[in-house]
């Protein structure tokens, strides 16, 4: 009775799935929905990094240790000195050979133990800037130095277990469902994202330094235990590759070989302008609404999840477009850019009107409009390199977007500071140091949505009426276009 009870739960619940989550048609027999939802939980401990890092932590130091944002900004923006060898890790994750048979499970691994030291050096840090307990008389230089070091380890992680987790998830799917996979993927660090959020926002609502280490070291542990549930027995193990003596593929020649593609260069730009006019702001967000609105850091930090949400039904509507391979990505791209231009104008207005719904609803919106943009540029990369280089292209758009991300974000924290020095002599106000920076981002996108024009095609231009799109239609479409 309870066998044929859960067999019927099962078959609703497979029903259910690709109606309310494009994405989870992907699910085969080789690779079930639970296999892949099992795998995305390493998105989980990336969102988790990223609620820590760029919400709870930097409004705490800003705010709360009176730590300058300029340096919190160069803070958040060191994990951009790893970022670039996201194209090199993708690369020698298509190309690795190991005794096991391996290629993505070692660079997941490293980078899972890298994200743990971070998180094991963050506390002593945040002990030292806080004066809390026995840190008292610590200089306070060593903890801006132990913090930096964290802030790196933990980013350096991220970009590793991200990059190889989105390539091994391809690497178990057909060609055309790779976006839907990647959808997926992103879909699980937003809902991290979100639940860690709140959970965080629960535990720090009677913030205390010693509260906050505590959820600094318990993200420690819970990372490494999803991390490896995460990769438990998800990569084949080929002995064949293990025992190959075919000779290695160079570096410069494979990237040499994705860099000349038609429209490579301007869809790269295309990227880094618009994660640099979505990103920016992040360092800022949640230091604006409590120095600016008044809201506590437990309703700055649920601020996070509010944009996520906002990912989250981003993601599903691109998934569901990107489905079709008819539809160009460039244009869910644009739409997504074009969605954040208003949210900033939104978000500069709730200065004069100090409404915390109108900022949450432009922090919603910012949130749908980065996803769209995301996973429309990523489809687009993805569709443009080889079955042998997913690996190399997805450390690419993990590159240029991490770059793009950290080089804003420090050029907003210093823009903060400086018109807030300027507003100590009266000529401004203490709120308005932050307009500036969100007018700059809407110039951004702004940019971002001309280069993009060249791109977009006009939706079913290569597919006849009744006529399903190849993936070699759709792949010559964006190499001419």
């Amino acid at each position: 009775m309870l066998q044929n009870y859960r067999r019927y739960a099962l078959e609703r619940l497979s029903r259910i799935g690709p109606k309310y989550m494009p994405f989870a048609d992907v699910a085969t027999a080789d690779v079930p929905l639970s296999r892949l939802l099992r795998l995305s939980l390493f998105q989980v401990t990336v969102g988790m990094a990223l609620v820590l890092l760029v919400g709870t932590l930097n409004r705490v130091m800003i705010v709360e240790l009176s730590v300058p944002a300029a340096l919190v900004g160069v803070m958040l923006a060191l994990p951009i000195v790893f970022a670039p060898f996201r194209v090199l890790i993708g690369f020698r994750s298509d190309t690795h050979i190991s005794a096991l048979g391996w290629r993505r499970v070692p660079f997941i691994w490293k980078g899972t133990m890298l994200q743990f030291g971070g998180f094991a050096v963050m506390p002593f840090a945040l002990l030292v800037l806080s004066g809390y307990g026995e840190a008292v008389d610590a200089p306070r230089w060593l903890g801006l130095s132990s913090a930096a070091i964290a802030f790196l380890l933990v980013g350096a992680g991220v970009h590793t277990v991200q990059t190889t987790g989105l390539a091994l998830a391809v690497d178990l799917v057909r060609r055309e469902d790779q976006p839907k996979v990647v959808g997926l993927m992103y879909v699980a660090m937003l809902l991290g994202m979100i639940t860690s959020a709140l959970i965080f926002g629960a535990l720090l609502e009677h913030y205390t330094p010693g509260r906050l280490i505590q959820v600094i070291q318990g993200s420690a542990v819970v990372t490494v235990v999803l991390n490896l549930i995460a990769i438990w027995k998800q990569e084949p193990r080929d002995r064949m590759r293990a025992h190959s003596k075919a000779p290695q593929k160079k570096f410069n020649d494979s990237w040499r070989a994705f860099a000349q593609q038609t429209g490579a260069l301007r869809l790269l730009i295309i990227i880094g302008l618009g994660t640099a006019g979505f990103g920016m702001a992040d360092v800022l967000i949640e230091p604006y609404g409590g120095g600016v609105l008044g809201m506590s850091v437990s309703a700055t930090t649920r601020l996070t999840a509010v944009m996520a949400l906002g990912g989250l039904i981003g993601f599903a509507i691109a998934s569901k477009r990107l489905n079709r391979l008819d539809t160009c990505p460039s244009t869910v791209a644009g739409l997504g850019a074009l969605l954040g231009i208003p949210a900033f104008f939104a978000i500069i207005l709730t200065q004069s009107y100090m409404s915390m719904s109108l900022f949450a609803a432009a922090i919603f919106f910012l949130g749908v409009g980065a996803a769209l943009f995301g996973h429309g540029t990523l489809t687009a990369t993805m569709r443009a390199a080889p079955d042998e280089q997913i690996g190399l292209a997805l450390g690419t758009w993990g590159a240029v977007q991490a770059t793009a991300a950290g080089v804003a974000v420090a050029i907003g924290g210093m823009m903060r500071d400086l018109i807030t020095a300027w507003s100590v002599t009266g000529q401004v106000s203490a709120g308005s140091a932050y307009l500036p920076v969100f007018a700059f981002e809407i110039v951004l996108l702004m940019a971002a949505c001309m280069a993009m024009i060249p791109m977009v095609r006009s939706p079913g231009r290569d597919a006849r009426p009744g006529h399903k799109v190849t993936y070699h239609q759709a792949k010559t479409s964006f190499e001419t276009h």
